[in-house]
């Protein structure tokens, strides 16, 4: 029963939550592209696959005559529970601007109507739809020849699966992630600690009752955890498949990252180990931690500037569009 409320309110806090910078714009436009059919063109609910929410949005930029053009996939917000890719029509103007074909895919989403729903198949149908995407791109005449991937909370989570997880399996060479506030690990310690001081050290108490922890990971993973695996750390192996972090190693892409350091909807403790391990394995990365927000990177605009400026700096260097 604990389980069950824990996961409820989590995931009911998550959902309602979402990085909300791009929607805010506190930059005087800069990041707000003038959007008309001589920037590009939207071809809107593309299917993926056979199931209701597999559908995607592709941007195409204005013809140049390049032979080729980057993709650049942005994955929506919401908690894995809720959103929608018409939420980030800006973001995908944006990439689309510069000069990226650019593609908002949705995914089926952990709801009383689809209670199988979790992260790992979430992940699976992002996934699969890459093939799909760059072949409506083709069709169209905009010839893909490598990748970005990025996106908001959940939707960050999904792209560093794909990013980290997931590239070997990619149709093209996946360049770079990006994104902001998305959960890259589940560790016990992490998310026990969440919404605290960022300071404070974390602890396990071994008489502690963990069940709704346990129920957590286990709506998020699809994978049985128990209060017991949770105590002799057997729960890590169940949890990999949905831990970005985890999958980080010598070959990973270069990466550029937001995370708020009061945050009570993911634990900004997770985030450090995202950090730790793409120091670890020396991969050309930015982790910018605004100090003063929450999920929503709100109170931080110094700082979400340098994230974006960093993107921008990433995609130049790394996939760029001319």
């Amino acid at each position: 029963m604990w389980g069950l409320i824990y996961t409820g309110a989590f995931l009911a806090a998550f959902a309602v939550s979402a990085v909300v910078k791009m929607k805010a714009d506190p930059f005087g436009g800069k990041y707000t592209p003038h959007w008309d059919s001589s920037v590009g063109t939207v071809y809107k609910n593309l299917s993926y696959a056979d199931g209701e929410a597999n559908k995607f949005d592709l941007y195409v930029p204005a013809r140049s005559g390049k032979e080729s053009c980057g993709l650049a996939v942005y994955l929506h917000a919401g908690g894995f529970t809720s959103g929608d890719k018409s939420g980030d029509a800006q973001m995908l103007q944006w990439l689309c601007a510069k000069g990226y074909v650019a593609a908002g895919i949705n995914y089926t989403l952990f709801s009383e109507k689809n209670p199988d729903a979790n992260v790992y198949t979430q992940s699976v149908e992002i996934r699969e739809s890459i093939p799909f995407v760059i072949e409506e791109a083709e069709k169209r005449g905009y010839h893909i020849d490598q990748m970005a991937v990025a996106g908001g909370s959940a939707g960050h989570t999904l792209a560093m699966l794909y990013a980290y997880r997931d590239a070997a399996c990619s149709p093209v060479p996946v360049k770079m992630v990006f994104g902001a506030a998305g959960p890259s690990c589940f560790y016990l310690e992490d998310w026990i600690n969440m919404g605290t001081d960022p300071a404070r050290p974390h602890s396990i108490d071994p008489d502690a009752d963990y069940s709704g922890i346990a129920g957590l990971f286990y709506a998020m993973s699809g994978n049985q955890i128990t209060a017991d695996m949770l105590a002799d750390g057997t729960y890590v192996k169940q949890v990999k498949d949905i831990s970005p972090a985890l999958w980080i190693d010598e070959n990973s892409v270069p990466s550029v990252s937001a995370y708020g350091a009061w945050d009570k909807v993911q634990p900004f403790g997770a985030s450090r180990r995202l950090d730790a391990a793409l120091t670890q394995y020396g991969i050309p990365h930015e982790y910018i931690v605004c100090e003063h927000s929450g999920h929503g990177l709100q109170n931080d605009n110094a700082q979400y500037a340098e994230f974006m400026d960093k993107v921008c700096e990433y995609l130049n260097l790394y996939m760029p569009a001319d």
